[in-house]
């Protein structure tokens, strides 16, 4: 039987309640796919295949990529 894996409630946070440097409304989730969209040339099928690590990391670790991505 396939493993099944939950996904981190935080990807549905919104940016300012997850960042104090934040202000944003935007999810997680949103805000990451945006950036991906943005650095490859909107192309869906890679920023798909880029979100889909998020989807079994923990809090800690989508926190600290978001920090490296995200906080100019």
């Amino acid at each position: 039987m396939a493993e099944i894996v939950k996904e981190s409630p935080f990807l549905n946070l919104q940016m300012s309640e997850g960042f104090d440097w934040s202000d944003s409304t935007v999810p997680v989730r949103d805000a990451l796919w945006n950036y991906y969209m943005e650095n490859n040339g909107h192309d869906t099928n890679a920023t798909e295949k880029d979100m889909e690590k998020y989807l079994t990391m923990s809090e800690d670790d989508i926190k600290s990529d978001v920090e490296k991505l995200l906080h100019k």
